[in-house]
């Protein structure tokens, strides 16, 4: 028996679909954050191209004093590089604007705040789409299953970091983003589906999802320090022709074990999608979502700006800055996915998480350092990746509970709230920041989730919904639908007295 054929044996399908997901996750939240420590450094030297005398090509045509636009351009053009005509006494100035970023960094140049913009828009670009796309991949899933999108969103992503890489415009990368959005919708939605539709236990679902959210974790704690690492080092295009590489592995894995261009087996149909946005659990937990992502959503958009304006940051220093919000968030999704779903706590899990994020979020904007940063961040991860472990599981018990137990929609929602916050969160983080400061907008968001948290209270015991479930056709008491049946319920307790007589 050769390796392929024993991957796909029914006992290692589960393993494997785990393994695809975990790679989706990881490739897409890679990408997603690859770009973060890139963008403002690579925007800003693209405006000020036309800018450049042709006899000597780092003379900038900046605002400032002299001095102190050198001390500037020293940080985000080339912190490792001198100026060829810079002289000794400039030199000694831009070494003491590293150490004193109080007195000199706050006098870089205004230009800043429309660089700040366009990265919200690049950031904010990807999930636009991707909410766009989320309400009709839901249903497709449901009618065509989940095997097709998910290679069909490999092949997009390819797609995309293959633009990336060679694109030396706004236009190109905001095209390239645009096109992520499109392959990110394919795959998260088709990736909650798989582990929904093939762990049906409660607990088991909460800890592949959790495993799951270890490659999405893993993708956010490698892709800034690892983009921030290869730009400054090797070149723009590196990371993400690396990202394309394992695009290619991943998907062709995926097309090796489940040969997806067969056809699905024809699923149950789903619940209509307006069915459950009425569902007030639903969009507690969706609203959970929205709001927690929000906050990294903003602060992926913010931070790094605002660290080159007050901490003289190089751009190695835009990327690691990152690196303990992803290691935390993966301690927590790996911790609470399955404590969440075991003791049945996923609301106090996601209300504790929702306050902690608030009021860690609104102390980002009394940091004094880099290491404050740090231990902030790692606090933000830790706390997102509690209320994401904990929310996505139940999403998928909720519609166990209360509707048709096919998946896709309800994913395609949870997804849409994901969106939602990173579509908002960079659109609004450049005009705010610049009307009314980095620190009243962290505020604003901290505030936002300590208000909501209470509200997942209300997931302590969903209602289930017996008469929706005789009205869809439940009354057929299959093994996949039994315990859900009203029928079935009044077999086992007819059963319960008959034995008790």
């Amino acid at each position: 028996m050769d390796l392929l054929t024993w991957l796909r044996q029914e006992a290692q399908l589960k393993k494997m679909t785990l393994v695809i997901v975990f790679l989706a996750l990881f490739l897409d939240n890679m990408l997603l954050s690859v770009v973060v420590p890139i963008l403002p450094s690579y925007l800003y030297k693209i405006d000020q191209a036309p800018t450049t005398t042709p006899g000597n090509s780092t003379d900038l045509t900046v605002n400032p004093p002299v001095n102190q636009s050198l001390k500037y351009r020293s940080v985000i053009l080339d912190s490792t590089s001198a100026l060829p005509h810079q002289t000794p006494a400039l030199s000694s100035d831009s070494t003491e604007a590293q150490k004193f970023p109080k007195s000199d960094c706050s006098y870089a140049d205004a230009h800043l705040d429309e660089v700040n913009i366009k990265v919200g828009l690049l950031l904010a670009s990807k999930s636009t789409i991707q909410l766009i796309i989320n309400p009709f991949m839901g249903p497709l899933t449901d009618r065509i299953g989940y095997h097709i999108p998910m290679c069909a969103g490999f092949c997009i992503i390819f797609f995309a970091t293959t633009l990336f890489a060679f694109s030396s415009s706004f236009i190109l990368m905001l095209v390239a983003r645009s096109v992520q959005g499109v392959g990110g919708s394919c795959l998260s939605v088709a990736g909650m589906v798989m582990l929904a539709d093939e762990y049906k236990d409660n607990k088991e679902r909460g800890r592949a999802m959790g495993i799951s959210f270890t490659g999405l974790a893993l993708g956010l704690i490698a892709g800034a320090p690892f983009g921030s690492v290869m730009y400054q080092f090797v070149g723009k295009m590196a990371p993400f022709l690396v990202l394309a590489v394992i695009a290619v592995l991943a998907g062709g894995l995926h097309v090796l074990i489940f040969k997806p261009s067969r056809a699905q087996a024809e699923m149950e149909k789903g619940t209509p999608l307006l069915t459950l946005l009425k569902d007030p659990y639903i969009l507690i937990a969706a609203g959970a979502i929205c709001l927690t992502t929000l906050v990294i959503a903003v602060i992926e958009a913010a931070l790094p700006i605002w660290m080159m304006k007050t901490m003289c940051a190089s751009k190695w220093q835009l990327g690691t800055v990152f690196l303990t919000d992803s290691i935390s968030y993966l301690i927590a999704s790996n911790i609470f996915g399955h404590l969440s779903q075991k003791y049945n706590g996923s609301w106090l899990c996601a209300c504790i998480g929702m306050i902690l994020a608030g009021i860690t979020t609104i102390s980002f904007g009394f940091s004094k350092n880099i290491y404050h940063l740090f231990v902030l961040n790692a606090i933000v991860g830790f706390s997102v990746g509690t209320v994401d472990s904990s929310i996505m599981p139940l999403m998928g018990n909720l519609v166990d509970l209360r509707y048709v137990p096919v998946y896709g929609t309800v994913y395609a929602i949870a997804d849409v709230a994901i969106c939602i916050g990173y579509s908002v969160g960079p659109a609004i983080a450049g005009p705010t920041v610049a009307s009314i400061g980095f620190p009243w907008l962290m505020a604003i968001i901290g505030t936002v989730n300590i208000i909501f948290a209470p509200l997942c209270i209300f997931l302590v015991s969903p209602s289930r919904q017996e008469e929706h479930l005789v009205r869809a056709g439940k009354k057929k008491t299959t093994d996949k639908h039994i315990r859900y049946s009203p029928l079935a319920s009044e077999e086992i307790l007819a059963l319960y007295v008959s034995a008790n007589q």
